[in-house]
Order: C-alpha cells, then sequence, then structure tokens
C-alpha cells in the first residue's frame, strides 16, 4: 500500500525546502536525517513527481518542487490558522455572541461589562439587539440568541429559560418638575392610585405590568393607567407633557437627565425590579457567553442588592 501524504509530510517537506539541506532540516525538526529522506521519498511517491534534486552538496528544488513548497506553506498557514481559531474559541476569545438588552434596564451593567469583555476577547464579534422582554424571551428559546440581559420576566415568558440575579431596583415616581409631588423628599404609594399614571404598553412589557399589580396589590381603588407607550423615551415624553406619572425603577435617572424629577416611594419594602440575565435551558453556552457572563457578574456587584442610593434632590 502507497503510504498517504499527512500534514507532517508538507512540515517536513518546506524544512527541507527552506533549508536545503537534509543535515540542517532534520536537526531543525529533531528528527533521525534517514527517516526525513526517506518521508520526503515517500512524499514524491504519493504525488507522482521529483520535487527536489539530491547532491552531495545538498538539494535544489525543481520547478514542481517550488510550487509545491509555495502550495505547502499556504496550506501549513492555514491549518495553524484554524487551528489557533479553534483554541480561541474554546477559551471563550473568538466566535459570535448575540446578546439581547433592554436599553434602559441595563444601561448600569451593560456598558462596563461590554468594554470589559471586549478588551478580553477583541476577536468575538458581539452583536447588541434591542429588543423587548417578550421578544428576548423568544429569541432565546429559538437559540438566535445567546443571552440577554432584561427585566426578570412573568412565569410564562419564563418557560424553557433559565435566569441569574445582577441586580435589583427599587420603584420612584417620575413626574414633571412643576408637579405638586416634586416639592415632596418621598410619595406615598397611596396617593398615587388617584393619579392619572402613564405605562409600558403590556402586550410587549408584560413583566412591567405584572410589577405594577405586585406594587398595588390590596390598595383601592387600583391604579388609573391613561396610556401605555411602545418605549421608554415616548413614556418620557408623555409625563413630561404632563399627561400623567410613571413608576419607574431608579436605574431611569441614568438615562433621564433632567428631563423629569424621581421622587422615593413610600413605604420601604416594595416590590423591586430585578435585572437578570438569561438563556436557554437546553444547550450550552459558549465559551464566549460564558466569558462574557462571567464580566456581567463581575460589573452587577453583589446579587440582590439594591441598585442605588436613595433619590433624593
Amino acid at each position: 500500500m502507497r503510504p498517504t501524504m499527512e500534514l507532517r509530510h508538507l512540515r517536513y517537506y518546506v524544512a527541507v525546502a527552506e533549508a536545503l539541506n537534509f543535515t540542517k532540516a532534520a536537526a531543525r525538526l529533531r528528527v533521525a536525517q534517514p527517516s526525513l529522506s526517506r518521508q520526503m521519498q515517500n512524499l514524491e511517491d504519493e504525488i507522482g513527481v521529483d520535487l527536489m534534486k539530491r547532491g552531495p552538496r545538498g538539494v535544489t528544488l525543481t520547478a514542481e518542487g517550488k510550487l509545491f513548497l509555495d502550495e505547502a506553506r499556504q496550506v501549513i498557514a492555514r491549518t495553524d490558522e484554524s487551528v489557533n481559531k479553534v483554541r480561541a474559541l474554546a477559551r471563550g476569545e473568538y466566535g459570535e455572541l448575540h446578546i439581547g438588552y433592554a436599553p434602559s434596564a441595563s444601561v448600569e451593567i451593560l456598558p462596563p461589562a461590554l468594554a470589559a469583555f471586549q478588551k478580553s476577547a477583541p476577536q468575538v464579534k458581539l452583536v447588541l439587539h434591542d429588543l423587548s422582554s417578550n421578544e428576548m424571551a423568544e429569541a432565546l428559546r429559538r437559540g438566535t440568541l445567546d443571552l440577554s440581559i432584561m427585566v426578570r420576566p412573568t412565569e410564562e415568558n419564563a418557560v424553557g429559560l433559565e435566569f441569574e440575579l445582577l441586580k435589583s431596583y427599587p420603584f420612584c415616581v417620575a413626574l414633571p418638575a412643576q408637579h405638586p409631588f416634586a416639592r415632596l423628599k418621598q410619595v406615598a404609594l397611596t396617593r398615587l392610585v388617584h393619579e392619572p399614571l402613564i405605562s409600558l404598553r403590556q402586550g410587549e412589557y408584560s413583566d412591567f405590568h405584572r410589577l405594577l399589580l405586585l406594587l398595588f396589590a390590596g390598595l383601592e381603588p387600583q391604579p388609573r393607567i391613561v396610556a401605555e407607550c411602545d418605549s421608554g423615551s415616548s413614556l418620557f415624553t408623555e409625563v413630561q407633557a404632563g399627561h400623567g406619572l410613571a413608576l419607574l425603577p431608579t436605574v431611569y435617572r441614568h438615562v433621564l437627565g433632567t428631563r423629569l424629577e424621581l421622587r422615593p416611594l413610600a413605604p420601604r419594602g416594595l416590590p423591586t425590579m430585578d435585572i437578570v440575565v438569561g438563556h436557554a435551558t437546553k444547550g450550552d453556552l459558549t465559551p464566549a457567553a460564558e466569558k462574557f457572563l462571567r464580566h456581567l457578574r463581575g460589573h452587577s456587584g453583589a446579587a440582590g442588592r439594591q441598585g442605588d442610593a436613595p433619590l433624593s434632590r
């Protein structure tokens, strides 16, 4: 049976072709010279052409040998590149990562984690997807997202998914500067049942509505929602225009700027908005996703700790 060409034959050939001397090539490869000569003969037998001419003063390459040297170098370089990529992939330093996120809810956690991750893994192509919680949950189940940074979803939305708490934020009241409540240091929840409220759209932000129901559980009358918005930006505009108040987690202070006033809710101990990172229960996380998850943990602080200092003017 004729010997089969292997990658080592190409490496041996390049060493001989570059040194133009079997003794020097054998020393470089740390193999016995007779074995190297035999391997080169096998290679020529396999290809069916003479790649080199052997003489007492060394080796000269034939025209076929010169062409084969270029081709062998390319094959070796491509193989080495593939091996390096696979090893980098295993270390979480190569590949593609798709991350879903809620912009306002993740504003404290995501940017520093993203910067640290990209510094440690610059070869990973990280793609961010700005989606509602419902859309993120569905994308995680479909496998089109690796991870999502989101508000903890409802039980219905959490089917087939696993979540890890990153940070918890207490709720506060968002209101225009001219509203009477702006003169208060804190606003009692019982006073809000008589105020018009602006909310995010229930169909896309079911988790937000779940938290509103928890906040007002047991109170009469129930809150009066006068408008539902499809984004945080439109919600801010509605409140700023004086159409109603909004209940928001304290993390929103980082995106509101001076547009609205924020006041803490009373009493203490009310339900909080939990920011979690989620992934599909089925299927393992890629090494890059595991690496990114470690950065998220590191930049979210202690899990379960309240997100912000008390709000005050």
